[in-house]
């Protein structure tokens, strides 16, 4: 007896490994935290392991503070992408304004002592 052929559309996906779920923690009075799995290259974990003993703190406060400090330089760049892009969205409204009010500014400036 032969087996029947199995098709693409019947066959069984491959197994993917299970997604994993972030054991999080609260304590009072805590933010909640979650425990990670992360691998490093050993040249960069010891450099990292004395980097953290160099400053005085544990390798997870040392990692987290690298983290945090990336993640708002991230966000500090996107605010300035978004300010440049509003500034050229507005400048010839800008323009505009500026001509409007250029009286002013020479009477204003014509009248200082």
């Amino acid at each position: 007896m032969t087996s029947p052929a199995i098709s693409r559309k019947t066959a069984p996906a491959w197994p993917t490994a299970p997604k994993r779920k972030a054991a999080v923690t609260y304590a009072a009075g805590k933010t909640a935290k979650a425990r990670v799995l992360i691998e490093f290259p050993a040249a960069a974990l010891r450099r990292t392991d004395a980097a953290a003993r160099a400053e005085g703190v544990s390798r997870s406060q040392f990692i987290r503070a690298a983290v945090e400090q990336r993640l708002e330089a991230m966000e500090a760049a996107e605010f300035e992408r978004q300010l440049a892009e509003a500034c050229i969205a507005n400048s010839q409204r800008n323009l505009e304004l500026l001509k409007e009010f250029e009286h002013v500014d020479r009477e204003a400036w014509e009248a200082l002592p």
